[in-house]
């Protein structure tokens, strides 16, 4: 398979993660079908990312002939085989749950063409544990984004032990194409590059603030203010989700028995309180709701 074979795409899952890169691929020119077993949760979606290019069309930044015509090429639906079997390309953006990869993959196997690459966006769980649900390993890889999509401008490309280079190399170039910037991973870890070295800086900033010794705003004040941060690491777990960040500690704690992998006391209390971030309205900070989803 060739990069210019790859014409249409299907993103799996429409939260936060799902949908704006869904809306990264249209922009891009490229159609693409978003799915979601919830209506509701697909009519967020389009609200919120209504809002989002609204507020870039005011900023001048895209104009609105662009995002008139990148909402064109966006299909939302409720339905696994519509979505893929036209598909060339499949990015998965579910919860952050290995059983319910699995499944998914499985069903995207049975559901999508033979010639379609199927995509993970985890950026824990490596494709290496989803593959083999699927009679296409070769064909399976991660394609992590980092939250939000629509900004931040890194993918990492993860080649595991069964992934073939082709697969990689179109992985590769269709984020490019897409106007994102790539690296090429040629050995899988969990956690990858970029989210690794984030970790160290999250466990530490939870260590300062269990023992006392700053608060939160504080300890993202240094962040921002000392180390050229652009958000802190505590407004960062709103944004991305006190959930996720639980869901991936988990996980990582289910495959290494590592009692140091487990979520922090800190990130559990939040979790099951249910004060997730910015998604429910209140983290570590407070939160008013997105005037996007009320549109």
């Amino acid at each position: 398979m060739h990069i210019d074979q790859v014409k249409q795409i299907a993103v799996i899952g429409s939260g936060a993660m799902g949908s704006q890169i869904a809306m990264v691929c249209a922009l891009a020119g490229y159609p693409v079908t978003v799915q979601d077993i919830q209506e509701e949760s697909l009519q967020k979606a389009k609200a919120s990312l209504e809002g989002h290019m609204e507020r870039r069309v005011k900023k001048g930044r895209l104009t609105a002939e662009e995002v008139k015509a990148a909402f064109e090429r966006l299909h939302f639906t409720t339905s696994l085989e519509e979505a893929v079997r036209e598909a060339d390309f499949v990015i998965e953006a579910i919860i952050e749950k290995l059983d319910a990869k699995r499944e998914l993959f499985a069903k995207l196997d049975q559901l999508a063409p033979p010639h379609a690459i199927l995509a993970t966006n985890s950026s824990t769980i490596v494709s290496s544990k989803i593959a083999d649900a699927t009679q296409r390993p070769e064909k399976v890889c991660n394609m992590h984004f980092f939250n939000p999509a629509l900004v931040m401008e890194l993918v990492e490309v993860v080649q595991g032990p069964h992934t073939s280079e082709e697969t990689a190399q179109v992985t590769f170039d269709l984020t490019k194409r897409i106007n994102k910037t790539p690296i090429w991973l040629k050995k899988e870890i969990s956690g990858f590059v970029a989210n690794r070295i984030l970790g160290k800086v999250m466990d530490e900033a939870i260590y300062l603030l269990e023992q006392g010794i700053a608060t939160h705003e504080e300890i993202d004040l240094a962040c921002t203010k000392a180390l050229n941060h652009p958000i802190g690491p505590f407004a960062l777990m709103d944004l991305t989700g006190i959930d996720v960040n639980y869901l991936v500690r988990m996980q990582r704690y289910q495959e290494t028995g590592d009692p140091a992998d487990k979520p922090s006391k800190t990130v559990m209390e939040k979790y099951e309180r249910g004060e997730w971030g910015r998604k429910t309205g209140k983290g570590f900070y407070t939160y008013t709701e997105d005037p996007a989803l009320k549109k």
